[in-house]
């Protein structure tokens, strides 16, 4: 029944490839036809428009690719009409769409009726006994063998019996086909991907910068307004002892206490601030033990699954740990969850942290600086974050970091 229910699932793919096709062969034209009236100096609201259903039909090809995501190739389109439009018509990517759908359309219909083509031979190859003994002379020949007996019929059985095996394995290979043609026109190009990366990279650097001095801006004043102040205190009540020691024992007794409180806390405060730069617990116990602390400390019921079998470099670890945290706490306190799921796993070379609510949903990047914040800390590390938030939940919050072999 699986096998079955492939083959099927198959078929149904290259219907989806085959309509998608027709579909894209319809904008590839209505874009030609506008471009060409845009020319003559009309048409170019419609060439807005048809470009931009051509680039989501598109997107919504690239996302049909099993494995690796394709990702889109178009440059940022801003401003007027005009602008987008120049922008557009530059965009070496509106080229290879064209090419796509001209080489699609003539690819996926094809397959497809290729593929049900052969379905459809093998289920008469196999059914030719029945066909003969119930209407003889309906069929009286097929791949050569002459159907006159019931004999033949039971023979040619076999020949059917390997077009079906290639009716079973034909539309994988197509499928496979047709995802490398959609890979090598709609992935961005090498020299695109480059300057992509390059761009990214300057910009996770200046973000990387900011993040550096917010956080030493953040250090010095934690220093400044706590440890500090209450180390100044502490000194001018030992000062003050001193000077009372000898006139006024219990009063330097009391402030020599008072001092020692101050000492208390400000240690305390101390802990604190080195905590904020690089737990402890983590040293000690690894990433495995931070987020197991960080799940007996939360405010809200936390299902923990790790499996981390070595540990990871500690830049690492302290991403993840202060990504964890942030994540738990905005679940206790904006989500209204009743639980919250931790989930981590190292594999192939890739740290996945998938954390989940039960939560009221609504998580959204642009209306907060958490999410937000996240994603700038681990774009340091080439990190990828996905967040699933509808409304009414669940939301959900997937972290994949690069981490060797």
């Amino acid at each position: 029944m699986s096998g079955v229910r492939r083959a099927w699932r198959e078929l149904n793919r290259l219907a989806v490839a085959a309509g998608l096709a027709c579909v894209g062969i319809g904008y590839a034209l209505a874009t030609l036809l506008t471009a060409g009236l845009s020319l003559l100096g009309v048409g170019l609201p419609l060439l807005d428009r048809t470009l931009t259903g051509t680039r989501a039909l598109l997107d919504r090809q690239r996302h049909r690719v099993p494995g690796a995501p394709v990702r889109s190739p178009y440059r940022s389109v801003d401003g007027g009409l005009a602008a987008r439009l120049r922008t557009v018509a530059g965009d070496p990517a509106t080229y290879r769409d064209l090419a796509f759908l001209f080489a699609h359309f003539c690819f996926a219909p094809a397959a497809l009726v290729l593929a049900v083509g052969l379905w459809l031979g093998a289920a008469q190859g196999l059914a030719l006994p029945l066909i003969h003994a119930v209407a003889p002379g309906a069929v009286d020949n097929y791949l050569g063998v002459p159907i006159d007996s019931l004999r033949n019929a039971g023979l040619a059985v076999v020949p059917g019996l390997l077009v079906a095996v290639g009716a079973y394995w034909l539309p994988r290979g197509l499928l496979h086909l047709d995802d490398r043609l959609t890979r090598a026109l709609l992935a961005p190009t090498a020299r695109a991907a480059l300057a992509e990366r390059v761009e990214e990279l300057t910009d996770t650097r200046a973000q990387t910068v900011d993040a550096q001095a917010a956080e030493l801006r953040r250090i010095e004043r934690d220093l400044h307004d706590g440890a500090q102040a209450r180390l100044v205190a502490m000194a001018m009540n030992l000062g003050l002892a001193e000077e009372l020691l000898a006139r006024d024992p219990e009063a330097a007794r009391g402030l020599v206490t008072e001092a020692r409180s101050a000492a208390g806390t400000a240690l305390a405060e101390l802990r604190d601030v080195v905590r904020g730069i690089h737990p402890p617990v983590l040293a000690d116990r690894g990433l495995a033990g931070g987020v197991a602390a960080l799940a007996l400390g939360a405010a809200l019921p936390v299902d923990l699954d790790v499996d981390l079998p070595e540990r990871l470099p500690p830049p690492l670890e302290s991403a993840l740990y202060f990504t964890a945290a942030e994540l738990i706490t905005n679940a206790a306190r904006h989500s209204g969850a009743d639980r919250v799921a931790v989930r981590l796993r190292r594999a192939d070379g890739t740290v996945r942290l998938t954390v989940s609510d039960d939560g009221r949903g609504g998580a959204d990047p642009a209306r907060g600086t958490g999410l937000a914040g996240i994603r700038r800390r681990l774009a340091v590390f080439d990190g990828r974050v996905r967040i699933t938030s509808p409304d009414g939940g669940p939301t959900v919050v997937d972290v994949e970091l690069p981490c060797g072999s």
